[in-house]
């Protein structure tokens, strides 16, 4: 009776949580169509919000289609996305051929399955990416390269890349994205990203990183393993004399 007990309060409290969670919030997305060699070409982005404070969303799918003038499917692809941390943003891209010319293109989403996360959501830090360069090229595309860092004392064994491209109002336009393996907190890797068909509007690119994988596992265990230390160096200069830190109180026991 005990068990069953226990059984019954952890499903209600199963039910009482899914029920005040909010679902991932889709904050922007847009495809495009390119010809190219290998024939039509369908480009997607986008970003998707976890509102969230202390639940990752994870086994997420994106579900991109293309049709047709006539409305025959000539492309269909199912992205399983990363996890989305709690509160914080998602960032994606992708891309497929398609079998015919498409005239539309629709992109719809799997709700997310929530799991606690094993920290506070400050525990979560981003990963630092810096020394951005971009550069139209000749033939068309745009090429974005920098380097990705990693703050945490674990070495992140994989980590997706993913560029968003935007005009001259900000307007997301494109994306690109891209995998950088065995980052170590000591050392920033670099990047290459290129969009081969990027749209002639792009302006800037915004560039984030994420772990890679459709749970929580591999940001949670680095998370667990705790912060670097930001300064590594032994001191240069001798200690002081006499330390200066505290000031005797009269009347007041400092300690032995």
């Amino acid at each position: 009776m005990l068990a069953l007990g226990v059984a019954l309060l952890a499903a209600c409290s199963s039910e009482e949580q899914a029920t005040t969670l909010k679902p991932l919030s889709v904050k922007e997305h847009v495809s495009s169509i390119s010809k190219g060699d290998e024939g039509y070409l369908v480009n997607w982005a986008g970003v998707l919000a976890n509102g969230n404070p202390y639940h990752f969303g994870e086994q997420v799918v994106a579900t991109i289609v293309a049709t047709d003038a006539r409305g025959a499917e000539v492309a269909r692809m199912d992205q399983p996305l990363d996890a989305v941390p709690p509160a914080a943003t998602l960032a994606f891209s992708g891309k497929t051929v398609a079998k015919g010319q498409p005239a539309k293109v629709t992109i719809s989403y799997k709700p997310a399955q929530w799991r606690l996360a094993s920290r506070i959501p400050s525990a979560f830090r981003p990963f630092p990416v810096t020394d951005i360069l971009t550069k139209r090229q000749k033939n068309g595309g745009y090429l974005v390269t920098g380097r990705v860092g990693n703050p945490y004392r674990q070495a992140a064994s994989s980590l997706a890349v993913t560029a968003l491209l935007r005009d001259k109002m900000g307007k997301l336009v494109g994306g690109v994205s891209t995998f950088v393996d065995d980052v170590h907190a000591d050392n920033r890797r670099r990047f290459i990203l290129t969009a081969d068909h990027a749209p002639p509007t792009v302006a800037t690119a915004d560039v984030v990183a994420r772990t890679w994988g459709s749970t929580s596992r591999p940001y949670d265990e680095l998370a667990m393993g705790g912060i670097a230390p930001v300064h590594k160096a032994k001191p240069t200069t001798a200690p002081f004399v006499k330390d200066r830190g505290l000031q005797p109180v009269p009347g007041v026991d400092t300690g032995p």
